[in-house]
């Protein structure tokens, strides 16, 4: 949400904003909206002070025995109060579209943030790991012996529709022991506090993390009013809606594995093939809620948390920082790590770190108390996929795979699948 108060100050800057984004100007719009909003808030508190002082001198003409003025100021104060009613009935309209309106702008960009129109506007900024050489021609993950039989679509489409997967055996196996290294990680190594979060959530949870009201159609949503979160930045970053936290206790970082859902709306016939792009899928996802002077070096930090996983994985990627028009709607500037799969010979998106400043949390309202014992302030909140857990697996299997249909597999997860470091061509761990 954007601060009104900001477009009044410096309505060029917040056109300026928009136009990187690649958006057409809105600070007129937005304020004739507000200036009539103010103006009707005005005439009805006005009106309200002539109701209140009629209202005064109606004693006084009762105690004059002024039965003449008295019915006047009381016909007065009734049709004031008829006039205060429907000025404040048209005024909280008047809020309401305001809001709505405010709602639905995007965030503005950091300042370092590069101008550009889509992904080929991105701009790499880091690359780790030697892409692997094959002495044959390397295979998609659902095209590798070991993973084939394990890596059900067939069952899934019958069960539910396109988009979805069945896995089994080992592969399951390994995807669950994906997501366990990962939170262990994060709260282990990256002092992440482990959060159990519900994947049902109500509408102010998606509007205050600016999933509504205009992404309503990425989203399912139940025939009870729920929404199917889309990630957890969702409940962990509404958990401190409407409160105002000590400064004492920042940062608050918290870390989730759950399921997720999208409808992938406006996806139809792009990636179709395999698991990378699901109407279920798991994610681990950190969220830091932070004082705003550390907010950047909380999104470099959250950067090396999910990069630091790919290396353990020994899994090559790239770093690429978001144009201003293929950043996210509430972004304020957004780092994607994309992972290299073998089987298409391209990196591919496997987390994606945001910072957006103040913007969700002004939708929260979501504040802290300075330590100082200032003014409570808003926060800033950030959020990160550390990682995509099926593209992650994905990564895995590609770049481990072997000429004889088996995969070599990370030694970073030997823990968590009982020592073994292999799938074998078969489907089994040895």
């Amino acid at each position: 949400m954007h601060d009104i108060r900001a477009i009044r100050e410096n309505p060029a800057a917040f056109d300026a904003a928009l136009a990187r984004r690649g958006e057409s100007a809105l600070s007129s719009q937005v304020l004739e909206l507000d200036e009539a909003r103010r103006a009707k808030i005005l005439a009805a508190e006005t009106a309200q002070a002539d109701q209140n002082k009629a209202a005064k001198a109606i004693g006084a003409a009762k105690a004059k025995g002024d039965e003449a003025e008295f019915e006047r100021l009381r016909a007065e104060v009734a049709d004031k109060k008829a006039q205060v009613a429907t000025m404040q009935a048209e005024a909280k309209e008047l809020d309401a579209k305001l809001t709505d309106m405010l709602a639905r702008i995007p965030n503005s960009p950091a300042e370092d943030v590069p101008e550009g129109a889509d992904e080929d506007d991105n701009v790499e900024v880091k690359r780790w790991g030697d892409v692997p050489a094959f002495d044959f021609e390397p295979k998609e993950h659902f095209e590798i012996a070991g993973v084939a039989k394990a890596m059900d679509f067939e069952t899934a489409a019958k069960i539910s529709g396109a988009r979805f997967v069945v896995l089994k055996g080992a592969v399951a196996r390994i995807h669950r022991a994906l997501a366990q290294f990962m939170v262990d990680t994060h709260v282990d190594e990256n002092g992440l506090t482990e959060v159990n979060s519900p994947v049902l959530v109500r509408d102010e949870a998606m509007y205050g993390t600016d999933k509504l009201p205009k992404f309503g159609d990425d989203s399912y949503q139940t025939t009870n009013g729920w929404w199917l979160v889309p990630t957890s930045e969702v409940p962990l970053t509404y958990s401190v809606a409407g409160d105002v936290i000590d400064e004492s206790t920042l940062p608050i970082r918290y870390a989730a594995h759950t399921l997720c859902f999208r409808s992938e709306a406006g996806s139809a016939g792009k990636d179709t093939s395999g698991m990378l792009r699901q109407h279920q899928f798991e994610k681990v996802e950190m969220v830091s809620i932070v004082h705003p002077e550390t907010s950047d070096d909380e999104q470099k930090r959250m950067l090396g948390c999910a990069e630091g996983i790919l290396e353990k994985l020994g899994i090559p990627y790239r770093t690429v920082v978001l144009c201003t028009g293929d950043m996210g709607f509430g972004a304020r500037r957004t780092f994607d790590i994309e992972a290299w799969v073998p089987g298409q010979n391209t990196y591919r998106e496997i987390s994606s770190v945001s910072t957006t400043g103040d913007f969700q949390a002004r939708r929260m309202n979501a504040r802290f108390k300075p330590a100082d014992g200032g003014k409570p302030e808003f926060l800033h909140t950030l959020n990160g996929s550390g990682l995509a857990v099926g593209r992650c697996l994905i990564a895995v299997l590609e770049n481990g795979q072997q000429a004889d249909g088996s995969v070599k597999l990370p030694a970073a997860l030997a823990p968590y699948l009982g020592g073994k470091s292999t799938l074998t061509a078969e489907g089994t761990l040895a």
